[in-house]
């Protein structure tokens, strides 16, 4: 790990290639969190590709505009949910349709980890 940062709604953890997001207890994800992301993706992945990993351990809800905001990060190449406790799929696919790159669901977060890593590894080639 790189850094630990402390946002409004919760924690990140940044890596090389991606950063690690674990959401407070009881939010809701707005579009406006967008500005966080773009700052982290401006000051830790300047001119490079970069994955987001949410670590959904704690409950919380997700205004699935926020995922049209996103997509429009330039270098942001991949997005990955990871839940232990495993979401509805229903959810997970609705909440794709509304981003425009490689999004997936993880059970792991090494796994997720190697996923964005992977993806990063193709982009670069």
């Amino acid at each position: 790990m790189i850094e630990k940062i402390h946002l409004e709604f919760g924690e990140g953890h940044i890596f090389q290639n991606y950063i690690v997001v674990y959401m407070n207890e009881g939010i809701t994800v707005k579009p406006e969190y967008n500005t966080y992301l773009i700052e982290i993706s401006e000051k830790y992945f300047k001119n490079r590709p970069f994955g987001y990993i949410t670590y959904r351990i704690n409950s919380y809800a997700v205004n699935p505009m926020v995922y049209l905001q996103t997509s429009k990060i330039d270098n942001l190449i991949g997005f990955a949910i990871v839940s232990k406790t495993g979401l509805k799929k229903t959810n997970v696919e609705v909440e794709k349709r509304f981003m425009k790159i490689p999004f997936e669901h993880f059970n792991n977060l090494e796994i997720a980890k190697k996923w964005i890593d992977s993806i990063i590894l193709k982009h670069n080639e």
